[in-house]
């Protein structure tokens, strides 16, 4: 597997991305992991590679700029909020990604996705509300669904799943149905998986604050990543 450090800009910041692809001649999808709360890390890349080795390229962005990263169970609030309370610099940010994506040489330009676990769920959602060229799917996984509110919402173009745990108490059923509401609205084709029981960061291992509603969940986790897999096959490989 060949993988890629690369560094790009968001205005004046440097951000640092990580590429990951099979060996193989001609341009492929690509799909754009975006990471949670914690900032880029170890769980993102390898997800990278687990996509590369699908047969697409994988590469894990950087909102939050080099070198600044978190603790991946606790304690980002002061990485993530300044981002959740500025959300045009976030699609900056998250545009600035995806040209860096795009712009690869082993990248189709036209054949592009993007996933997302809970923070990176949101930025998922988001990057398909900005409607850029190319972007045929997203994906997010216990995301932070609340609009950016950034004015008039142009088509959506990609298609979105969403998948969601029915005890999730960062996104709750009124969100949800705003979310439908929404994505209707701007003519997206758009899916809904509500996976029963389950609760927020259903898909980590290591989640296990059933109290605050946060719990793995190996049922919703299998179940989700087997969706996601034949949603972005359907989107990505036409």
């Amino acid at each position: 597997m060949h993988e890629e450090w690369v560094e790009y800009r968001d205005g004046d910041r440097i951000c640092e991305g990580f590429f990951a692809w099979e060996p193989g001649a001609g341009k492929r999808p690509c799909v754009i992991v975006c990471h949670a709360w914690g900032g880029q890390g170890d769980t993102e890349r390898e997800k990278a590679r687990e996509l590369a080795r699908l047969g697409y390229v994988g590469f894990a962005i950087d909102v939050y700029g080099k070198g600044r990263r978190g603790d991946p169970l606790q304690g980002n609030e002061h990485l993530m909020q300044p981002w959740l309370d500025d959300r045009a610099a976030l699609r900056r940010a998250l545009l600035a990604g995806l040209d860096c994506a795009t712009r690869h040489q082993q990248v189709d330009e036209r054949r592009v996705g993007a996933l997302g676990y809970c923070f990176g769920g949101l930025c998922a959602l988001d990057l398909a509300r900005a409607a850029p060229a190319g972007l045929r799917a997203v994906v997010t996984f216990h995301a932070v669904l609340t609009p950016p509110r950034l004015g008039a919402q142009p088509p959506i173009e990609a298609s979105v799943l969403v998948l969601h745990g029915f005890e999730d108490p960062v996104a709750p059923a009124a969100d949800v149905l705003a979310l439908a509401r929404e994505l209707t609205e701007a003519g997206a084709d758009w899916q809904v998986h509500v996976h029963g029981h389950a609760m927020h960061a259903f898909s980590f291992p290591g989640a296990n604050l059933p109290a605050l509603g946060i719990q793995y969940d190996a049922n919703a986790a299998r179940r989700s990543a087997e969706a996601a897999d034949r949603f972005l096959r359907a989107a990505l490989e036409g």
